[in-house]
C-alpha cells in the first residue's frame, strides 16, 4: 500500500509540474500590425485594437500568457492572406491567426506545397527568402461580422442608400480587384460601369479622394471606414448605413493538426460572447461591432455576387 502511495505521489507531482509548464507556455497569436481598428502595432506606442483586446481575454480564459507575433500584410493584388496565414502557422510563428475572414475559399487546402512568409517582427534576411511547407487550416467559431458598406462623399451626404441601385447617378470610386469592385461592376448586368473610377490598392488613397470630393461614393469594408473616421475625426465622408447583404465573418484560424486548441478557443469565445464581452471590446476599439451571422463560413462569394 505504501508503495502505491509513493508511486501515486510521484505521478501526481509530475502531472502538476507538467500542467504548470503548459500554463506557462505562451499562447502565440499572429495579428496584422496595421489593420485598425482590429489590430495596431506602432513602435513606441501601446498595442491596440479589437483583436488585441480579444486575444488578451482568450489567453486569460485559457490560463496562458499571451504573445503576439506581429506581421505585415501587403495591400496589393499579389498578396494572399490565406497563404500568409498558413505560412506563419506552419512555421510555428504562432498557433492562431486572428481577424481571419472565414470563407470556403480561404480555408481550402492550398494548391501549392510551400509559400513565403509575410514580413514579421523579428524576421531575418533568411526568413524573407525561404519558403515554408504548408499545412491544412482549421477555423474557430466566428466572433465578428465584417460586411462591406457604402460610404458617401461630401456632395452625396444624406443620400438614401437602400440598395446598390441607389448609387446610380453618383461618381463611384473603387479599388481594382476588391470585393466592392466585383459587386459594382456586375450589378444589374453592368449598369453602373460607366460611373466607376478604378484606383490601385496600396497606391491610391481611396478614402482621401472621397473626402476631397473627387468622387461621391465607394463600397469598402466597414472596419476600414471605422479606422479612417477615427484617424480623421473632421472628415467630410459619412456612413450610409447600408450593408451589402453578402459579408464574411471573422474568427481565428489554426492548423488542423491541433484540434484541442481550436476546441478550447471555441469554448472561450462562446463564454465571452454570452457575457457581452466581445461587443464591449468592439466598442472600446472604435469598431462598429456586428455579431456573427449565418452561414458561419461564407460559400462562393463571387458566385453569390454574380447571381444577385
Amino acid at each position: 500500500m505504501r508503495g502505491w502511495l509513493t508511486v501515486w505521489s510521484v505521478a501526481a507531482g509530475l502531472a502538476a509540474t507538467t500542467a504548470a509548464h503548459a500554463t506557462d507556455d505562451p499562447l502565440k497569436i499572429c495579428l496584422d500590425e496595421d489593420r485598425p481598428p482590429l489590430s495596431v502595432h506602432h513602435k513606441g506606442k501601446p498595442d491596440a485594437g479589437f483583436d488585441v483586446l480579444l486575444a488578451q481575454a482568450i489567453a486569460e480564459r485559457l490560463g496562458r500568457p499571451l504573445k503576439i507575433q506581429w506581421f505585415e500584410s501587403k495591400l496589393d493584388e499579389d498578396s494572399s492572406p490565406q497563404l500568409e496565414a498558413n505560412a506563419l502557422l506552419s512555421d510555428g510563428r504562432c498557433a492562431l491567426v486572428g481577424g481571419y475572414a472565414l470563407t470556403t475559399d480561404s480555408l481550402v487546402k492550398p494548391g501549392m506545397k510551400t509559400a513565403r512568409l509575410p514580413d514579421f517582427a523579428g524576421a531575418t534576411r533568411d526568413d524573407r527568402r525561404r519558403r515554408v511547407a504548408l499545412g491544412v487550416l482549421a477555423p474557430s467559431r466566428p466572433y465578428v461580422y465584417s460586411p462591406v458598406t457604402v460610404v458617401l462623399g461630401p456632395k452625396a451626404q444624406g443620400r438614401k442608400i437602400n440598395d446598390i441601385g441607389d448609387l446610380a447617378g453618383l461618381r463611384l470610386a473603387i479599388e481594382s480587384g476588391s470585393l466592392g469592385d466585383a459587386i459594382l461592376m456586375t450589378f444589374d448586368k453592368g449598369r453602373l460601369i460607366d460611373s466607376i473610377t478604378h484606383l490601385v490598392p496600396g497606391r491610391d488613397d481611396l478614402l482621401g479622394a472621397l473626402n476631397r470630393g473627387d468622387h461621391d461614393a465607394t463600397l469598402i469594408d466597414l472596419g476600414r471606414f471605422d479606422a479612417y473616421r477615427a484617424a480623421h475625426p473632421d472628415t467630410a465622408i459619412t456612413a450610409s448605413g447600408y450593408y451589402y447583404p453578402i459579408g464574411a465573418n471573422r474568427g481565428y484560424v489554426g492548423l488542423a493538426s491541433d484540434p484541442a486548441l481550436i476546441e478550447a478557443v471555441n469554448t472561450a469565445l462562446a463564454e465571452l460572447a454570452a457575457e457581452g464581452k466581445i461587443a464591449e471590446f468592439g466598442k472600446q476599439a472604435g469598431l462598429t461591432y456586428l455579431p456573427p451571422r449565418e452561414p458561419a463560413i461564407l460559400g462562393d462569394v463571387w458566385m453569390k455576387i454574380i447571381q444577385r
